[in-house]
């Protein structure tokens, strides 16, 4: 079926798990695709695919090779293998984003699926896997892909910039939303396989020779593609400003988790586990809590980044603890003694949990 027009009257399809964009004359594509990938201006398609084999299963290859995957893939898609480029994904086809941003004659579409609550990275962190001479591991499911559509005529280099732009757009969607790395205790910038197709009108009346963020064309770029990638998250994930209102959600990833509480709750109180994660749940959302939290974790951001010091963080992140738990008048900080930055982000993180339990604690007895 047929469920976008874009300005240049072609049209967005969606059909067999895949999204698919049949050119009407000369485009110029930038992509990361495996297939027909890296810049042409020979291309007659673009698709995006949704290649698990059903929901909740994982991604597998059907050939030896990637490339002869994504050539099964597009001639069962009814397209040509040699002038199509095509991205995969686990995220549904069901749950794409569709947005443009135009001024005057100039219009960018971001035309966007993702989710990255199992593959979800920030650029630097330890890897999961070596390639060489195209062998590598299976990865985890887990990407935001894009195909960006730009109504405007420009040369190579400047399609290159947009994609640098469309990067950024995307890791501030992510970076706003405060979605965290699963390899670090990082905000993710990305997934480690998300995919990118770039588009340009070939034949479009107007040249653009910039799309940096001083341009309009790289305003547009952001607005759209932003946009896109914050409701594509939505769609799959339930990520959103709501959803990241939490605790739990906004500690996750220094290693604070509803197991972990419960490890050390259930060494003081026999409380059971249903009743507890009732509680938990309550607490979670508590709006003073939730904004003490999340100065918590940035002071310990900050700390990572090397914008404060121990001492510094020590002594603020006691001063919020004790309004979120006022029994921990007497903390001190921590002995820095000898301390690595590791230890110290983990004796902090203890004390958190500690407060969390210390709370909970107090809710039994109120109740």
């Amino acid at each position: 079926m047929q469920i976008f027009t874009l300005p240049t009257g072609e049209g967005v399809y969606r059909y067999q798990k895949s999204i698919v964009i049949p050119f009407n004359g000369k485009k110029k594509v930038l992509s990361t695709a495996h297939l027909n990938g890296g810049y042409s201006e020979e291309l007659k398609a673009v698709f995006n695919h949704d290649a698990t084999l059903g929901a909740g299963m994982a991604c597998k290859l059907r050939a030896e090779t990637y490339q002869e995957h994504m050539k099964i893939i597009t001639e069962e898609l009814g397209l040509d293998s040699g002038d199509t480029a095509g991205i995969t994904t686990a995220a549904s086809m069901e749950n794409v984003a569709i947005k443009t941003a135009a001024y005057e004659g100039l219009s960018a579409t971001a035309i966007v699926t993702g989710g990255i609550e199992v593959n979800g990275g920030r650029v630097g962190d330890p890897a999961t896997w070596y390639e060489v001479n195209g062998k590598h591991q299976e990865v985890k499911q887990g990407t935001i892909n894009i195909i960006l559509y730009i109504d405007g005529n420009m040369p190579p280099e400047t399609l290159t910039r947009a994609l640098v732009t469309c990067t950024e757009a995307k890791t501030a969607a992510i970076q706003e939303l405060m979605l965290g790395s699963m390899y670090s205790r990082g905000l993710a910038t990305g997934s480690g396989t998300d995919g990118t197709i770039l588009i340009a009108n070939g034949e479009a009346p107007d040249y653009y020779q910039f799309a940096g963020k001083h341009s309009k064309l790289g305003e547009l770029i952001g607005l759209a593609v932003k946009s896109a990638v914050k409701e594509a998250l939505f769609l799959q994930t339930g990520a959103s400003p709501k959803q990241q209102f939490s605790i739990l959600r906004r500690m996750q990833r220094f290693g604070i988790k509803l197991d972990t509480i419960w490890d050390q709750f259930k060494t003081v109180n026999d409380l059971g586990k249903p009743e507890f994660v009732c509680l938990l749940e309550k607490l979670d959302k508590e709006p003073e809590l939730v904004v003490l939290s999340s100065l918590y974790v940035h002071l310990l951001d900050q700390l990572d980044w090397d914008l404060i010091n121990m001492e510094q963080t020590a002594a603020e992140a006691g001063q919020i603890l004790k309004r979120m738990n006022p029994k921990l008048a007497a903390f001190n900080g921590t002995d820095l003694q000898g301390v690595t930055k590791d230890g110290f982000i983990e004796a902090m993180t203890q004390k958190m949990t500690g407060c969390l339990v210390g709370l909970l604690e107090e809710r039994i007895c109120i109740g």
